[in-house]
């Protein structure tokens, strides 16, 4: 949630700063917040005007008994201001709450470094691998995975509709060792603390990390709970510390989590949803920081580079791309794109978003920290980034190690947890 100090203090800049997004809703958005900020506080000053009226006119009062002079009519106005202010109050907080739900359906401020514009200005900073060259076409990933037996996209239909995939004997063990690999390199290399979260959460815990309100449509509801899936480990893992105020000395935080993750948006029919590219439920390595302020940009490069260390040892090339403005996420003020290279659709796949969202999620989200003994509280920084996301890698691993005659290699940092250097066909 965006300082609502800071679009008083600076709204012009505030404006600037969002319109880079490219949303349009935005400047009326803006203007609605500052008008109901106006009016909160001046329903307030006035409130306090008339306490501290009241407060003289019951001195008075007292004085006028005290000295047995009549006060029946000074008694009436305190009577007329009592309720005058019982409506100030009531006012207050109806703008006060109308206000909150404005803030909190504005985007997060874009990095002043980032570039403007929509998804044609991303830029690729960085580079590492060399996509593969075959003797033959390679094949994609959904028809490698039927062939060696270990993904069943109809079957996944069957049970839950596209987008649901099943993998099967030695895929559901290649799973499962992404899932072990990722953990052990992120908690014994990395420093990251391991968390196996809930998978259903609270309205109070999306709305702290951003998805809502705003998101609510592209979420697996339980109504009857009013609880929600996740969409990512990140919503469940961030609000861990939510309205705790943490000593400095404990930061920053690390944390990683491996879930399955839901979401209902897909992506329109077509090539770009065949297979493992976009699916309403996939499996996913979560890393999450929390941090002071002065560090958070260090804490970025970091969080990244723990990232592309998985796709390093899985031997996949990759390329890191900054995020322009308007692609940006809701919440995020700065995102690295990892992208990784599938030979077999040709293309480069995200697999990995690292963002730093400053202080957005932590004002939503209560998390403070006390920077000394004593010191005022303030908020942290929060970051997160996967560590890494599997439909898409599964994908690419299958598509650039596979050989002419149908089987595919295992990288050798995988070996160990599969039990076997290559998949073969059935």
């Amino acid at each position: 949630m965006i300082d609502v100090r800071l679009l008083r203090q600076d709204p012009a800049g505030v404006r600037a700063s969002l319109m880079r997004r490219g949303d349009p809703t935005v400047g009326e958005a803006l203007d609605t917040a500052l008008e109901l900020d106006r009016r909160w506080r001046s329903a307030v000053t006035e409130g306090e005007a008339l306490r501290a009226e009241r407060n003289a006119q019951t001195e008075e009062v007292a004085r006028k008994k005290r000295a047995r002079e009549p006060a029946d009519e000074l008694l009436a106005v305190l009577k007329a201001s009592a309720e005058r202010a019982r409506g100030l109050d009531a006012q207050a907080r109806e703008l006060d709450e109308a206000l909150r739900d404005v803030l909190a359906r504005l985007p997060n401020l874009p990095h002043p470094a980032i570039p403007t514009g929509t998804a044609e200005a991303n830029r690729v900073l960085r580079t590492w691998g060399e996509p593969p060259a075959f003797e033959f076409t390679p094949r994609p990933h959904w028809e490698l995975g039927e062939s060696l037996g270990i993904l069943d996209l109809a079957r996944g239909s069957k049970i839950s509709g596209s987008g649901f995939p099943v993998f099967t004997g030695a895929g559901a063990r290649l799973v499962r060792s992404l899932a072990n690999f990722m953990l052990d390199l992120h908690t014994t290399e990395h420093g990251y603390l391991e968390i196996a979260p809930p998978y259903l959460v609270s309205r109070a815990t999306l709305t702290g990390t951003g998805q809502l309100p705003k998101f609510e449509e592209d979420l697996y509801a339980s109504p009857r709970d009013d609880l929600f899936l996740i969409p990512t480990a990140e919503v469940p893992v961030t609000n861990l510390h939510r309205d705790e105020i943490l000593e400095a000395d404990s930061l920053p935080m690390a944390f990683v989590a491996f879930t399955p993750c839901f979401r209902r948006e897909a992506g329109a029919a077509g090539k770009d949803t065949r297979g493992l590219l976009r699916v309403h439920q996939f499996d996913k390595v979560e890393l999450v920081r929390l941090t002071r302020p002065d560090a958070s940009e260090a804490e970025h490069e970091s969080l990244t580079g723990h990232a592309e260390a998985v796709l390093r040892r899985l031997e996949l090339p990759y390329r890191v791309v900054e995020l322009a403005s308007g692609d940006t996420g809701f919440s995020a003020a700065r995102t690295y794109d990892l992208e990784v290279w599938a030979a077999g659709v040709g293309a480069w796949l995200e697999c990995s978003s690292a963002s730093t969202f400053t202080d957005f999620q932590a004002r939503r989200a209560n998390i403070r920290f006390r920077p000394a003994p004593g010191a005022k509280p303030e908020f942290v920084h929060t970051l997160n980034a996967s560590g890494v996301a599997f439909a898409r890698t599964i994908a690419a691993l299958l598509e650039n190690n596979q050989a002419a005659d149908g089987s595919v290699g295992i990288p050798g940092a995988l070996r160990s947890y599969l039990g076997a250097d290559r998949l073969r066909p059935r």
